[in-house]
């Protein structure tokens, strides 16, 4: 059976923009190798759930899937804009951001490219491996039986949404993630609009989705819950910004495991936990308003705790402590949308270990003191046994514990280490006949230099 399956160079699981900036980055400098991409979702798509009107991406439009490693790559943000003939009308608007639905515009065009190597609707069931010809190989299976042998593998799933507790205790239509955000409150408000609705959490998408239910419903209660006393303002100091540089993420890996909980700790408000500005003055603004009008209907109510949630055909039911008074207080709500983010590598409650796909190959991959994996600065990880013949295998877009902020899931760095990927896969490709040594590459994880641009 294992002869008449095609053994590739490499397999990516997932297409999101991580393993799509590797796949440009393997076309314009490595084309001689094999790579196949396998995306569970019907397309690929970015971030369906969540391109709310008048929502922008609170990045820089060039730090996209090419240009900080290739400025002349044809799959920058700026040639998507010339190619759909608005880069004047875009050049002209008057804001600092690119809309979301553009960003996800300029994803689907540039995936458009790429959809020769991506099977789409294969979803990964099973990594393992087997040995082939003397060789050791991944085994990947998907959850249509189809079956994929590569001689490495990249995992790039995306990070698991972080549902907390006691939401994690409701299996309810009514309590959801965001991610889950538009199509589901399109079916819930299919025959009437809500009366009131929660959303739980004190960050940028919290406040965007507070601003979103109460434009679509003008009429509902929106109360916006936060552990910490309100919401904050993000630092978008340009201090602070440069733990967004590759410099940070080698200085970051080489620190030690307490280290790296202080520079976590000062790093968090530049992405979590906290808004730009300005959503929560247009927020700010809207409240008062209301409240001047007598008839306020949009609330934000921080030091709120959950401590039981439970769930009807009709409503959901949130029971909160006050974390300062103590105070008791219940609200009832058509459903509660969760702006909870997403679960990192570690060993803390809102953390996991390793990505729930590689369940199977954890007791053979090294990990960290603490249990976590261990990871390369090249995104590699490594055996727990040197003389375990483990392939190659390397996370993409996972790696926020090793790599910190830089790797948070945001476009940032993902081009620059879709370079640092592909030299890395290339050279541990170089003994396949017929592969060409790797093009040495510019991009190291301490450095912002671009690779040489490469004709499409």
């Amino acid at each position: 059976m294992s002869a008449s399956v095609p053994v590739l160079d490499i397999l990516g699981i997932g297409f999101g923009p991580a393993n799509l900036s590797l796949a440009i980055a393997l076309r314009e400098t490595h084309p001689g190798l094999e790579a196949r991409f396998l995306e569970a979702r019907p397309s690929p798509d970015w971030q369906p759930g969540m391109l709310l009107d008048g929502s922008d991406i609170q990045n820089h439009p060039s730090r996209d899937l090419v240009t900080l490693r290739n400025p002349r790559s044809r799959f920058s943000f700026l040639n998507y804009l010339h190619e759909s003939g608005r880069l004047l009308r875009h050049l002209n608007l008057p804001g600092e951001f690119p809309l979301r639905k553009e960003y996800a515009g300029y994803i689907r065009w540039a995936a458009g490219h790429f959809l020769n190597v991506v099977d789409c609707g294969q979803r990964a069931a099973s990594v393992g491996t087997v040995e082939q010809d003397g060789e050791q190989l991944y085994d990947v299976v998907t959850e249509t039986g189809r079956r994929y042998l590569s001689r490495t593998l990249v995992m790039a799933p995306g990070r698991t949404p972080y549902v907390p507790h006691p939401y994690d205790e409701v299996h309810s239509s009514r309590v959801f993630h965001l991610t889950r955000y538009l199509p589901q409150v399109a079916a819930l408000t299919a025959d009437r609009a809500p009366e009131a609705v929660a959303v739980i959490g004190g960050s940028q998408s919290a406040v965007e989705l507070a601003l979103d239910l109460s434009r679509r419903f003008p009429r509902t209660r929106v109360v916006t819950y936060t552990r910490s006393h309100s919401l904050r303002l993000k630092d978008t100091s340009p201090f602070s910004e440069e733990g967004y540089f590759p410099e940070f993420s080698a200085y970051y890996h080489a620190a030690s495991p307490a280290s790296r909980r202080k520079l976590d700790a000062y790093m968090q408000p530049t992405n979590y936990s906290s808004a730009d500005g300005d959503v929560l003055k247009e927020l700010y603004l809207a409240m008062y308003e209301q409240e001047l009008d007598g008839e306020q209907r949009l609330f934000v109510r921080g030091n709120h705790e959950a401590t039981a949630v439970s769930a009807d055909s009709r409503s959901v039911t949130i029971d909160f402590r006050e974390v300062h008074t103590g105070e008791q207080v219940r609200d009832t709500v058509d459903f509660a949308v969760l702006a909870t983010g997403f679960r990192n590598m570690g060993p803390g409650a809102h953390e996991e270990l390793h990505p729930p796909m590689l369940a199977p190959l954890a007791p053979r991959l090294a990990t960290e003191p603490d249990g976590r994996l261990e990871v390369g600065a090249d995104y590699r990880l490594l055996p727990a046994v040197p003389t375990d013949a483990l392939p190659p295998l390397f996370l993409n877009g996972l790696c926020e514990s090793s790599h910190g902020i830089g790797d948070a899931g945001s476009f940032s760095l993902l081009s620059l280490r879709a370079g640092v990927l592909t030299e890395s896969l290339a050279t541990a490709l170089a003994h396949r006949t017929g592969v060409a040594e790797p093009m040495r590459c510019a991009v190291e994880l301490g450095s912002a230099s671009a690779v040489p641009a490469v004709a499409v």
